[in-house]
């Protein structure tokens, strides 16, 4: 975004707080600078010199969650999203109270495989350190491999077609068994899967930390790598990958992965002509929303109809919530992450469901700090578990079993 797009699109804003309705921030901490009006009504300020930066101003800006609810909600279609985007950037340099967050995701991103080693062999030390200094909002568990690091492709006897995979940072290094399932569901619907080499972050961590130009270069590398791919189409388990590569990309270069798709959307007919929609259901879960799958994509259909055909019964919530993850947010205002989180718990509690189910990995993370007494699991987990035991889906869902991968050709 130029700089006169970004102030002019600042000063479409009619203050009418329409965006306030749905905005987790706000319904949290209840203060007019922490809802999406009043964050825009800042950045105008700042850009028109009646404000000067601060520290209090910064955590104002770097407050938002970057969920998107706001921007469906605005009558005049401002995209509020970049916007923060933009005045983030903007004030990176003055924002100190985030240089070591900054630092630490630009480092791990740059050298992501360097990154996860050192850490997965460091972490029963550092990880504990990071905790009693409230570094990290959360203990997270590393596996001892990672999903990637070089060209994978999985062939089968009677192709159907063929995709790609967009692994995704959390899914190659913290969940890479949710990667073979997905790669074990495509497989036996006899689609070629292809885990391309080259494949970069998103760029949607650095973004939110006010480093454009590195998200940029990355934007870049993804878009030269899937480009050249003959593929149907370039499928994510992380929503806000999907949501980055096929939306943000667009507005950040010019150029997105127009094949990129949800699981959800790609699975669901596929899904619907192997177990056709049942009149009883065996077990009531929760499905929780992830804010880019809804909010960003538009998708809230597709992963319940998928359920349903799996002999599953969503329990309807009344209110719809944030978790509260966001990427980078739970470490900048764990106060906020956590009682974002906590009104999620209290409502699923009361809904009640034996599982919980989600297409996010980050959901999952967070959810799974409350959520003790019940599996917290993502989709393509149950339908890969079906697709195994299709009969005795009560017994059968959500046990324990081998993932089968088959070796890189």
């Amino acid at each position: 975004m130029r700089d006169s797009d970004y102030t002019t699109a600042l000063s479409k804003c009619v203050r009418c707080g329409s965006c306030k309705a749905l905005c987790p921030a706000y319904e949290e901490e209840t203060t007019e600078a922490m809802s999406a009006r009043g964050k825009l009504t800042l950045l105008w300020g700042l850009s028109s010199g009646l404000l000067s930066p601060s520290p209090e101003l910064c955590d104002r800006v770097f407050g938002c969650l970057l969920c998107g609810r706001c921007v469906g909600s605005c009558p005049l279609e401002i995209d509020i999203k970049e916007l923060m985007y933009h005045g983030r950037r903007s004030l990176r340099d003055m924002d100190k109270g985030r240089r070591i967050l900054r630092f630490l995701t630009k480092l791990c991103i740059k050298r992501p495989g360097s990154a996860f080693k050192m850490l997965s062999r460091m972490q029963h030390i550092l990880f504990p350190y990071f905790l009693k200094k409230g570094i990290l909002p959360f203990r997270p568990e590393l596996p001892e491999n990672h999903l990637k690091d070089r060209f994978r492709l999985f062939t089968v006897l009677k192709k159907q077609g063929r995709v790609a995979v967009f692994s995704g940072c959390m899914i190659n290094f913290l969940y890479p068994y949710l990667g073979e399932a997905l790669v074990n569901t495509l497989r036996r619907l006899n689609y070629e899967v292809i885990l391309p080499p080259g494949e970069v972050c998103c760029g949607v961590p650095l973004r939110a930390v006010g480093l454009e130009e590195e998200a940029v270069k990355l934007a870049k590398k993804n878009i030269n790598t899937f480009k050249r791919l003959n593929v149907e189409a370039v499928l994510s388990l992380c929503p806000t990958c999907t949501y980055a590569i096929k939306v943000e990309y667009p507005k950040l270069i010019g150029e997105g992965i127009e094949r990129a798709e949800d699981i959800s959307t790609f699975l669901i007919d596929k899904i619907e002509s192997i177990y056709p929609q049942r009149s009883s259901f065996t077990q009531n879960i929760i499905f929780h929303d992830p804010c880019h799958l809804k909010y960003g994509l538009g998708i809230e259909r597709e992963p319940r109809v998928i359920l349903k055909n799996l002999g599953l019964n969503p329990v309807k919530i009344n209110d719809d919530r944030c978790c509260g993850f966001a990427g980078l947010f739970c470490f900048s205002f764990k106060e906020t992450s956590r009682g974002l989180l906590n009104r999620c718990v209290e409502d699923y509690t009361k809904a009640g469901g034996e599982i919980i189910i989600t297409s996010c990995p980050g959901c999952m993370m967070q959810l799974s700090r409350e959520i003790k007494d019940k599996p917290v699991i993502h989709l393509i987990e149950a339908v890969e578990e079906a697709m195994l035991q299709p009969v005795s889906l009560k017994e059968g869902l959500f046990a324990e079993s081998p993932i089968q991968t088959t070796p890189p050709v």
